[in-house]
């Protein structure tokens, strides 16, 4: 565990986009570089209301296992997670919860969050890049 601790220290010091290795884009490296960031972020941020399952917990935090919401539109998810606007899909009042608004994070490392929890869990949907994070800040909704 104190490995653990230490290398999030390291990764909070200089930034999880800088620290991950920097291999050519469409490569293997650079997919498993992306899902390690994601997975970090995932345990860090996530994983105390969603669970390490993703299966949240009933009637309190939702499940990421087959939501809608991560499996859809990659936009959606971005101002959802980011802006902390609720999809249309989430009716209002359905959990006693609120999302907390993750604004700190940067373009990079949100998109390799979503691309984890879209391609984990047996979610089974399509990475997300950067860009994409990019453009679905700029068209707030």
């Amino acid at each position: 565990m104190k490995l653990r601790v230490c290398s999030l220290a390291v990764i909070a010091l200089c930034g999880l986009a800088a620290c991950a290795p920097a291999p050519s884009a469409g490569s293997a490296a650079a997919s498993a570089a992306a899902t390690s960031v994601g997975a970090q972020l995932f345990d860090t941020h996530c994983a105390a209301c969603h669970q390490y399952n993703a299966q949240g917990v009933p009637g309190v935090y939702p499940s990421l296992t087959g939501s809608a919401v991560v499996r859809g539109d990659p936009a959606v998810l971005a101002r959802w997670v980011i802006l902390g606007q609720r999809p249309e899909s989430m009716p209002a009042g359905r959990y006693p919860t609120a999302m907390l608004k993750f604004g700190w994070l940067k373009e990079a490392d949100a998109a390799a969050l979503f691309t984890y929890l879209r391609t984990q869990f047996g979610n089974g949907a399509s990475a997300v890049d950067a860009a994409t994070v990019t453009r679905a800040l700029d068209v707030r909704h």
